[in-house]
């Protein structure tokens, strides 16, 4: 009967490890959705591997090897192409170890390494793999990680990109499994129940089971109240906006379209939520407002918002842009938007000249140019429109021409404005940069090129907030240099301004990618169909040129102008214009791929990486070897200690004469240790009385009894009473203490 218990015992502790494992999955899942990690499979499948090892609860050394050599396989698979364990693949992986030491040491944490940061993850899950095999199996304690997790999902799903609605269905269930089969084993080893009906497994694990799921069954499809009270989370978002920002830390944020552009700067997180789908015949910029006054630290209104009423025709659109002698080419496009968008503004291409939508009135605030389609006076979200637009060709000639004063229109100082407070460095930069230029045209090009070198690097993680005493613009220039579209969009508008070139700042929604081609349309029209999502909103600059109005340039690493330029000279001048207005067909550029560098490339980034790979600092050796030694000093010193828990738990899990021999003679080290060692002419019974003595107690000699009749009676594969577990414990503790 006690061989079917235990058989019992070990399939519903493997059940209850099993469950761990999967809430534990629960934790890993939001990481892709939160962080720029490409693939969570090999992390999953480490996890996998490390909680079956902790499953079956092999030797501790092994099991340590086995966690140790899978955890090397993984980095190995991601990060290193040299030979597994060999020279080479060492030097790679402690070179890389010894530069994120260094920046342990001086709280550079923002330039750990990938390889450093999945070194440390895959740490922590072996960790867990420990930790989890001791809540669950040994201590049967579930319910603090049950709750950490439902609060971990919920506030991943208010604060983040993440959606937790099937998640916490799914930690409901196997959490109140997990409960379920704990509390019940408690209750039957507690009470001592020894009905043998009572612990045949189908008899209360299918109706727990039933239980469960039509307690979530129920729950989902019942009806439920609307919230009660207001959401917090906004208020606690605008309280908690710039809090506990470092002097290099950064706010992490949800790319999309927002309103608020005062203080720019710091991480966000991709969001490829579709917002709306566009049927078109070329791709282009979708323009949404302009902002004109530059803070130091992100983009306002100068005034306003003034919004009146516009006529849904040509030349009331057509006021946006300025376009004069500009060639255009008549077009449509169709919207529809996808989802809860509630963008309740008009999201349209330069040169719209009328929308076409039923009972809708449009209002225009020109001091953002940004458009609110109205119905009854109320701003609404809508469902799809049609656009008419003249689609600008700019002639790149007649922008080198343009008068190099400001437009009668354009004197406003809004679109040169700049804070006081801005570095003179600024200035100087674009003085330098634009030096060997004479025209208007030539200098915008100039800045625009001068992003794709010189060092930047076009970043979403990671990215700096200014300092409270730092200018955006300055620091991205001659500090950081990594960044995303509005460091490199702000970055260049200031800088024509400061040179007294009319400019500002647009943001908006780049084409999108396109899902369907040559849909057909009307009059044997064919459409395009692109889908753009909230990982496509986007800023860019607009430069006023006289005669030919708002022109659009795109000075982000990685993107391509979507307006159309041409020249109509062809000369050699034409042909440097075009190479200068080249643009990839991606709106994202992909470096080479190493296989396709030329061969001397590719040597030379070869000898580069070996030889960085050896440039390690002795200051560095010198830090590891410590913590090294450190580390070994420490597993040293309490080798007692976890020894001690080691045993009691394979003590507990396996109470019988071969375990307790076991933690019989720990017991006489650690007195041996503590300098009460048994002398050679002492028998056990004479030397447990001298313990029971020392320690006013009379467990020693009993726990001596037990070890004898073991020993002298060759009680091998007998079980221990639970009473001498506790007298053990009782009495290491208290040598111990």
């Amino acid at each position: 009967m006690s061989t079917a218990n235990g058989d019992r015992s070990i399939i519903y502790s493997s059940i209850l490890y099993t469950l761990g494992f999967l809430l534990f999955l629960e934790w890993l899942y939001p990481v892709k959705d939160i962080t720029d990690t490409g693939s969570l499979t090999i992390f999953i499948l480490y996890a996998l591997f490390c909680f079956a090892i902790s499953m079956i609860q092999i030797k501790w050394w092994i099991s340590f090897l086995l966690k140790g050599m899978g955890l090397f396989i993984v980095v190995n698979a991601l990060f290193i192409e040299a030979k597994f364990l060999g020279v080479k693949w060492f030097s790679v992986l402690f070179g890389d170890l010894f530069t994120n030491v260094e920046a342990l040491f001086s709280q550079q944490f923002f330039q750990f390494t990938p390889l450093f940061r999945s070194v440390l993850f895959l740490m922590l899950i072996w960790l867990m793999s420990y930790l989890l095999y001791y809540w669950f199996v040994i201590m049967k304690r579930i319910f603090l990680f049950v709750l950490l997790t439902f609060t971990y999902i919920a506030v991943l799903d208010t604060f983040t990109v993440y959606d937790a609605t099937l998640p916490i269905i799914r930690t409901f269930i196997l959490g109140f499994l997990a409960l379920g089969i704990a509390n019940f084993m408690k209750e039957l080893r507690k009470e001592a129940i020894h009905f043998s009906w009572l612990k045949k497994t189908t008899v209360w694990l299918v109706p727990l089971i039933v239980i469960v799921f039509l307690s979530t069954i129920i729950g989902y499809a019942a009806p439920k109240f609307d919230s009660q009270w207001a959401d917090p989370v906004p208020f606690i978002k605008s309280k908690a906006e710039n809090a506990g920002m470092s002097d290099r830390g950064s706010s992490i944020q949800k790319v999309g379209y927002g309103e608020d552009d005062s203080r720019l700067g710091g991480s966000f997180v991709q969001d490829y939520t579709p917002v709306f789908q566009a049927a078109v015949t070329d791709e282009h910029y979708w323009r949404i407002e302009t902002k004109d006054t530059y803070t130091g630290k992100g983009w306002e209104a100068s005034d306003g918002p003034d919004y009146q009423q516009i006529a849904n025709q040509g030349t009331s659109f057509r006021s946006m842009f300025e376009f004069e002698n500009v060639e255009t080419e008549k077009m449509e496009a169709m919207i529809e938007f996808q989802g809860n968008t509630s963008i309740k503004k008009l999201i349209y291409p330069y040169g719209t000249s009328q929308v076409f939508a039923a009972g809708v009135d449009y209002f225009l605030d020109p001091f953002t140019s940004s458009i609110e389609p109205r119905i009854e006076n109320e701003a609404v979200v809508l469902d799809n429109y049609t656009i008419s637009y003249d689609n600008p060709s700019f002639a790149i000639n007649e922008l080198r021409k343009a008068d190099q004063t400001t437009n009668e229109d354009l004197e406003n100082p809004q679109y040169t404005q700049l804070p006081d407070t801005l570095p003179e460095r600024v200035y100087d930069l674009a003085e330098e940069i634009t030096a060997s230029y004479d025209n208007r045209y030539d200098k915008a090009k100039a800045i625009e090129r001068y992003f794709s070198t010189n060092g930047f690097e076009y970043q979403t993680t990671d990215v700096p907030v200014p300092k409270a005493n730092q200018d955006y613009v300055d620091q991205f220039l001659f500090d950081s240099k990594m960044g995303y579209c509005d460091n490199y969009s702000t970055s260049m508008v200031v800088m024509l301004r400061s040179l007294g070139i009319p400019a500002r700042w647009t943001k908006g929604f780049t084409s999108g990618e396109m899902i369907q081609g040559e849909v057909g349309g009307a009059n044997e029209e064919t459409f395009d169909i692109y889908e753009v999502t909230n990982a496509n909103a986007h800023s860019w600059v607009e430069v006023y040129f006289p005669e030919n109005g708002w022109v659009p340039f795109e000075p982000t690493q990685g993107f391509s102008n979507l307006a159309d330029f041409r020249t109509e000279i062809n000369n050699d001048v034409a042909q440097q214009e075009e190479e200068m207005m080249e643009t990839p067909d991606k709106e994202e550029e992909e470096a080479p791929k190493p296989d396709e560098l030329p061969k001397d490339v590719d040597e030379d980034l070869a000898s580069a990486s070996d030889q960085s790979s050896w440039d390690f600092s002795w200051q560095s050796i010198t830090i590891l070897l410590l913590i090294i030694s450190l580390l070994g000093y420490l597993i040293y010193k309490t080798r007692f200690r976890w020894k001690t828990h080691f045993i009691l738990m394979k003590f507990k899990k396996h109470p019988d004469s071969k375990n307790y021999q076991e933690a019989y003679h720990h017991l006489m080290k650690v007195l041996e240790h503590k300098g009460l060692g048994k002398k050679t002419d002492e028998t056990l019974r004479e030397y447990a009385r001298k313990i029971d003595v020392r320690y006013t107690t009379d467990e020693m000699w009993r726990l001596t009894s037990q070890f004898e009749n073991i020993l002298y009676h060759q009680q091998q594969n007998k079980s221990v009473p639970l009473e001498v577990t506790q007298l053990w414990k009782n009495l290491i503790k208290r040598i111990m203490a």
